[in-house]
């Protein structure tokens, strides 16, 4: 799966047993890009960066659960990049990386970011650039990636195509979550193409009108 709006373009690599969508963002203009929530399964991400002809100059993090950055430490030291994100209150998540993905055989390290993100922060991939909101509810550290130009959101365990991120996970809050949707997420418009962190994209203007969690005649 690939977005193909300019200059930006994004492929979505499932990793982990838990199907996680790493995705794979690059500036089509210099070719340099970003891997956002690797959780695994490092040898099929470089072959994908190998495929695109993308040269990595970061990982991106969107919240601190082990299928979405289980493998961010290890692929940073691979490529000498930096990690930046996620919000700094999901630091006790990333300090048990390691007993986590052990549960899921999924190997995990943890890491302190070379940056954290908060809401009205940028990051650039290349020369495109990012606007971070801090969306807390499925973790208090959950951060979300928009790009305006592209019509473009990476929304990590937030929302999905018909579904919400849980919230029944230490430091969950479901009013958070749905405050975060509403206040962060919506304002993008409703033409905004997202990618989740686990199954099939969707628009923001599908799920406000079919989302049985967040449709606006649920939350009316």
């Amino acid at each position: 799966m690939a977005s193909t709006a300019q200059p930006l373009r994004a492929a979505i690599i499932p990793v982990t047993p838990l199907q996680q969508n790493c995705t794979l963002l690059w500036c089509t203009k210099t070719m340099r890009g970003a891997f956002v929530d690797p959780g695994g399964d490092l040898p099929l991400l470089k072959s994908q960066m190998e495929k695109h002809g993308v040269t990595i100059e970061k990982i991106l993090v969107t919240h601190g659960h082990f299928d979405h950055c289980g493998g961010a430490a290890q692929l940073a030291d691979d490529l000498g990049v930096a990690i930046e994100g996620p919000h700094p209150e999901d630091m006790f998540l990333l300090e048990k990386l390691d007993e986590d993905g052990l549960r899921y055989g999924v190997p995990g390290r943890s890491f302190v970011p070379s940056r954290w993100l908060d809401q009205g922060d940028t990051v650039t991939v290349g020369e495109v650039e990012f606007a971070v909101h801090h969306t807390p509810g499925h973790t208090p550290g959950h951060v979300v990636f928009h790009n305006a130009e592209s019509k473009l959101a990476i929304v990590g365990d937030v929302l999905f195509r018909g579904s919400i991120g849980r919230t029944d996970f230490p430091r969950g809050n479901h009013q958070d979550l749905i405050n975060s949707i509403v206040t962060r997420l919506w304002p993008m418009g409703d033409d905004t193409f997202f990618l989740p962190g686990h199954g099939d994209p969707s628009t923001f203007g599908q799920e406000r009108q079919s989302n049985p969690f967040v449709a606006d005649s649920v939350i009316a």
